[in-house]
Order: structure tokens, then C-alpha cells, then sequence
């Protein structure tokens, strides 16, 4: 079995992000109030990662670690996500000006 990292991320009193690693699914549960299994996620390697009360996840992270934020967090950083100007790329194709 896949050794996994839970990231927990939440807001401080200052309004910083505040993360907290735990080394085993046991350490987080001593922590926080499991209400669930993911058995649905598109992301094989999150099915069977459990669900907490007051919590949003499991999310997907690399280096094998499974994300989980409060709703707080999870709203502000979705909606930093959807504000990234991306490049637009054109969809029509370029003319090629072969006569100079």
C-alpha cells in the first residue's frame, strides 16, 4: 500500500495560510472527525482516503500527498485558480504570406 502525506490547510487569526502535514492516516484521525471514504474521486489514487467533518477533500498534490482545506481556503484559492489570465491562443489558422 502507498505510503500517503495528509496536508491539511486552513486560515490563521492573521489571516495567513496555516498548513499541517501528518505523517499517517492514523496522526490525522487523532485530529480531525472522519464522516466518510472517497469512493468516488476521478483520481484512482484518493478512492478509499477518508472524508472529514468541516473539511474539503481529498484533493490530489504531488510527492503523494493528499490535500484536504477548509471551506474558507478552499473558496479563496479556487477563485485565485479561475482568475489566472491564461494566453489565448487563436483558433483560426495562420495565413501564410508566400509572395513577400
Amino acid at each position: 500500500m502507498k505510503r500517503h502525506i495528509y496536508r491539511v490547510v486552513t486560515r490563521g487569526s492573521e489571516g495567513e495560510y496555516r498548513i499541517r502535514d501528518y505523517m499517517s492516516e492514523e496522526e490525522i484521525l487523532r485530529r480531525h472527525i472522519q464522516i466518510g471514504i472517497d469512493d468516488c474521486s476521478t483520481d484512482l489514487s484518493l478512492r478509499g482516503q477518508p472524508i472529514f467533518k468541516g473539511l474539503i477533500g481529498p484533493m490530489p498534490e504531488t510527492g503523494g500527498v493528499v490535500r484536504y482545506e477548509a471551506p474558507d481556503v478552499f473558496e479563496e484559492m479556487t477563485k485565485e485558480w479561475s482568475e489566472v489570465k491564461r494566453k489565448r491562443r487563436s483558433r483560426s489558422p495562420k495565413k501564410l504570406n508566400i509572395f513577400g
